[in-house]
């Protein structure tokens, strides 16, 4: 119990508590916050913009990355997997670049990047940190699961617990 105050305490500086949402969907007992939405986006890539309203029944992840982070590009694989696996049945896989170095700015290098790393599912650029800062995110890379009704039910920061997420997907994608 101590571990899980602990946590609670420690997601609650961190500006999740008012959500209630938490790392690896542990969540309090409020409900799920609504997803924010795309907001300040400098540039939209493999997609027209996007807005939370158009994703309403689609089971939706956000996933904030930068191209030159080692941690996001070993998450990779697994987001694109997810998106090829579960699109068809009603997933959005929806990328929020947003830079921590300066050369990430630049369109032509996100351009580059999402060639590169074989991306297909929607980029929104977020140089200005507006979704960032919507979402009270505060690490590279995070994933936010989104239910059919536009809540903010799950998260995952960093590497790992792919297995999880993937249930959680799975799960959220069998509900009406």
């Amino acid at each position: 119990m101590f571990k899980k105050a602990l946590l609670i305490s420690v997601l609650a500086g961190a500006g999740l508590a008012a959500s209630g949402v938490f790392t690896s969907g542990v969540s309090a007992a409020t409900a799920p916050a609504a997803a924010p939405e795309f907001s300040g986006i400098n540039q939209w890539h493999n997609s027209a913009p996007l807005t939370q309203q158009q994703l309403r029944g689609k089971v939706v992840l956000v996933d904030f990355w930068t191209f030159d982070c080692i941690n996001c590009i070993r998450t990779l694989p697994y987001v694109k997997s997810w998106y090829e696996k579960y699109k068809d049945q009603g997933l959005v896989v929806v990328g929020v670049h947003t830079p921590e170095y300066p050369f990430e700015r630049k369109n032509e290098n996100v351009a580059a990047a999402i060639k590169r790393f074989g991306i297909t599912y929607p980029v929104a650029q977020d140089n200005q940190y507006s979704t960032w800062r919507a979402y009270n995110n505060q690490y590279w890379p995070a994933a936010y699961l989104i239910d059919k009704q536009g809540r903010v039910v799950y998260t995952h920061f960093g590497e790992g617990n792919y297995d999880v997420t993937e249930a959680k997907i799975k799960e959220l994608l069998a509900q009406k």
